[in-house]
């Protein structure tokens, strides 16, 4: 959500910032709209006026007994009363459109975001480990896992459809094997709060985060007033709506293990095949909620930590910054983790860390005291830590045998219950 009270002291700035995402200016519809709420508003407010000043002289008129002076001035006040209602009746109406206006609109980019029109426009920020060179031809994830008969996505398919599978036996263990490294990490060493949060949430939740109304088509909703989560981004984050935090609770760090589901609007004929784009899928996120003052920093924080679990697997991975083209809705910047699949010969997104500044704190009323009488808009992050079920791809793909095995990297080898082998 954007503030009016800024675009109106600089909308040269909201539209420039704007053009760098490929839109078309915006400020003046939104201006034309503000001014004819802020007109009905001084309408409204002089009718308040006359009917608060013939109020008190009706009591004087009558006082002295003029009565037709009285009746001329409950007139006015009738009057004054209708204008007051119609106003009211305009205001909201026009006040609705311009929040309409306003909450359709992405976050601004922040001016060290790399120009670009779209993902092949991103950037490369760094390479981590070298890709595995195979004496075999290495296999896809989707066929090891159902040589291994520990991977039935037609199974799946016959009771939910396409996009869909059914994890067995020692699979379904390295799926919470990942997991619990990944918590462990995060909580242990870099400080998050393990929070379990619910899966399902309300509209004003989502709108917070920004996921409505524009993206509605992607998400499930339920036959009664609640959607499924299509991230732990939206719960944790919500924790903190119409709140007002001590400065001495910043930073809040939380990170949450849930499923999350999503419609996959507009990704027919990408990645049907496999786990890569899946309806239903596990993860791992991380959410900071800090000072504005802090958010860059934080953000860096927060592509390291997600970049540990990385490390800690051995997987070979990329480090991309997004262009302006390509950055989500609610992020004014945002970095991708790419993991290495060696089926595909290429790279792949595995996590993707967002700075959303004030942008998701406005719609949810979400503020820090900053000192007596200073209330500020606090600063939000997210980002992935990671996506189990692609890391469980990148591990098979990565750690597999030319007889079909696959090893089991050490750092999961004490979650796994010793297992060094999936066979």
């Amino acid at each position: 959500m954007h503030d009016i009270k800024a675009i109106r002291e600089n909308p040269d700035h909201y539209d420039a910032q704007w053009a760098r995402r490929g839109m078309e200016p915006q400020t003046k519809a939104i201006l034309d709209k503000d001014i004819l709420v802020r007109q009905a508003l001084k309408v409204q407010q002089e009718a308040e006026a006359a009917r608060n000043k013939a109020s008190k002289q009706i009591g004087a008129a009558m006082g002295r007994g003029d009565r037709e002076e009285a009746e001329r001035l409950k007139t006015e006040v009738a009057g004054a009363k209708n204008v007051i209602t119609m106003m009211g009746a305009q205001i909201e109406s026009e006040k609705a459109v311009l929040s309409d206006l306003l909450a359709g609109l992405p976050n601004l980019p922040l001016e060290n975001v790399p120009e670009g029109a779209d993902e092949d426009e991103n950037v490369d920020v760094r390479s981590v480990g070298t890709p595995k060179e195979f004496s075999f031809t290495p296999k896809a994830h989707d066929d090891l896992g159902d040589a291994l008969g520990m991977m039935d996505f037609e199974a799946a398919a016959r009771m939910s459809g396409s996009r869909f599978v059914a994890l067995k036996g020692k699979l379904a263990r390295l799926d919470r094997a990942l997991a619990a490294l990944m918590l462990d990490i995060q909580t242990d060493e870099h400080g998050f709060l393990e929070v379990v949060p619910p899966y399902m949430v309300k509209a004003p939740a989502l709108f917070g985060t920004g996921q409505l109304p524009k993206f509605e088509e992607d998400l499930y909703k339920t036959t009664g007033d609640h959607y499924l989560i299509p991230t732990a981004e939206v719960s944790l984050t919500n924790l903190v709506r119409e709140q007002i935090l001590s400065a001495d609770d910043l930073p809040m760090r939380m990170t949450a293990h849930t499923p999350c589901f999503r419609s996959e609007a507009g990704s027919a004929g990408r990645d049907t095949k496999g786990m890569i784009r899946q309806h239903q899928f596990n993860k791992v996120e991380m959410v900071s909620i800090v000072k504005p003052e802090d958010s860059e920093a934080e953000h860096q924080r927060m592509v390291g930590c997600a970049e540990e679990i990385l490390k800690r697997l051995e997987l070979p991975y990329k480090v991309i910054e997004l262009c302006t083209g390509d950055l989500g809705f609610g992020a004014r910047k945002t970095y991708d983790l790419e993991v290495w699949l060696p089926s595909q010969n290429t790279y792949r997104e595995i996590s993707s860390i967002s700075n959303c500044g004030d942008f998701q704190a406005r719609r949810m009323n979400a503020r820090y005291k900053a000192g007596e009488k200073d209330n500020r808009f606090v600063h939000t992050l997210n980002g992935s830590g990671l996506a189990v079920g692609r890391t469980l791809v990148a591990v098979l793909e990565n750690y597999q045998n030319e007889d079909g095995s696959i090893t089991v990297p050490s750092a999961l080898i004490p979650y796994m219950g010793g297992i060094g082998v999936i066979a």
